[in-house]
């Protein structure tokens, strides 16, 4: 794998990509964060400023088939450029808003469809364009692996941010990191190859009912939708969990940098698995390892270093998902309009993710804990890992950018 990525006409192109994508997952990913800083300076009250971010969830999402259809139409370079710059501007005036609607309006949709249109569908479909066929699984586990490094990276630098000069100064941080990967896009959106872009001569409207109109691409749906359930639950909700078990909130950066760490290693794994084993079988087993996880964690004492533990195991297949789904879209329809399908498929991630964000919420206005949210995260991860299995993947020939015939 590794020296798969070495090769001069890979590696400049997804390191591109990977860097976008840890700024923009990194931000998003540490969003969390600001529930209580937000809640304190504002008074808006924790299931407003959950709401504000349950609604980022569905805008990351809803953005992606957008974002990937126009970059397959035009190309990925103003794709990319006018969402850093929507994620920048969305940070940087999120701090005068005061009101649950200026809040949902800059958090929620602004900052949210930025680093949505700069995020997984036009990057990796961009970078598979640009790549030769061999070499897109290791690609795409790198430049995943970018994302989870980003929310290594974010988490604890917010937090000390946040501390230090207050959430608006971190705001301001996250802004600027955005305008500072706008000169990696040039890299990504270089020359594509001229067989990713001229294999397939439909046009996108009969790809997208072709897509619609196949029952493993909805099974591939709903497992995806239960994957933007838990991460949004717990990227939005861990530091109250935290807080209520009584630990600083720094357990809960540290933990959130510990999940992104550890998939950075199961980004790598899950792209070096796609080019051995049917994705399918790879998706199955880590939402199956989710549900076990989740369900050892509420038997665990509630110290640090469960916590720890605990996003380490969860971290190893957090994003993971995003290659072997990436992957099979690929396989069953080609890679010509892949930014558009890898889109719908993270539209349906993220209706997942805003449930995960907004019921989290209601659940410690009503219950005063997050328990009943753990139930469902398990009960949802097991019915994943059950309906990846007969999705029917086709086999990737070395030629083949056209959907191939299904086994």
């Amino acid at each position: 794998m590794f020296r798969t990525l070495r090769r001069p006409d890979v590696f400049p192109i997804a390191l591109a990509a990977a860097g976008i994508l840890l700024v923009t997952m990194g931000t998003r990913q540490s969003f969390g964060l600001f529930v209580s800083p937000i809640n304190g300076s504002t008074g808006l009250g924790i299931a407003s400023v959950s709401l504000a971010l349950a609604i980022g969830q569905f805008a990351w999402g809803a953005v992606q088939p957008l974002a990937g259809a126009l970059a397959d139409r035009y190309g990925p370079r103003p794709v990319l450029t006018a969402s850093l710059v929507a994620l920048a501007v969305g940070c940087a005036v999120t701090p005068f808003m005061d009101s649950r609607f200026g809040l949902a309006m800059t958090l929620g949709l602004l900052a949210s469809a930025g680093s949505g249109g700069a995020s997984f569908s036009v990057l990796i479909g961009a970078a598979t364009q640009r790549l030769p066929w061999e070499t897109r699984g290791a690609a795409s586990g790198f430049i995943n692996a970018g994302g989870s490094f980003g929310q290594f990276v974010f988490a604890p630098l917010l937090q000390k941010l946040i501390q230090s000069v207050g959430w608006m100064g971190a705001m301001g941080a996250m802004a600027v990191a955005a305008l500072a990967a706008l000169p990696l896009v040039g890299r990504v959106a270089g020359p594509a190859q001229t067989a990713a872009r001229c294999s397939d001569d439909s046009r996108l409207g009969p790809a997208v009912r072709d897509a619609l109109g196949n029952p493993s691409y909805w099974l591939l749906h709903a497992g995806f939708f239960t994957c933007g359930f838990h991460i949004a639950f717990l990227v939005t909700h861990l530091p109250g969990e935290v807080d209520l078990c009584g630990l600083p909130p720094s357990v809960a950066s540290s933990a959130l940098a510990i999940i992104g760490l550890a998939n950075v290693c199961g980004s790598l794994y899950a792209g070096a698995c796609v080019t051995r084993y049917r994705s399918k079988h790879v998706l199955a087993a880590m939402y199956a390892a989710r549900a076990l996880l989740i369900a050892g964690y509420l038997w665990m004492p509630r110290t640090e270093w469960t916590y720890y533990l605990f996003a380490a195991g969860l971290g190893f297949t957090w994003l993971a998902t995003v290659s072997p789904t990436a992957a099979i879209v690929g396989k069953l329809f080609g890679t010509r309009y892949l930014a558009t399908l890898f889109g719908l498929t993270l539209l349906s991630h993220q209706i997942g993710g805003f449930l995960g964000a907004w019921l989290g919420g209601v659940a410690i206005v009503e219950f005063g804990d997050y328990r009943w949210m753990w139930y469902a995260d398990i009960a949802l991860a097991t019915l994943a890992a059950l309906l990846n299995l007969p999705i029917r993947e086709a086999p990737m020939t070395a030629t083949r950018t056209t959907p191939a015939s299904p086994p």
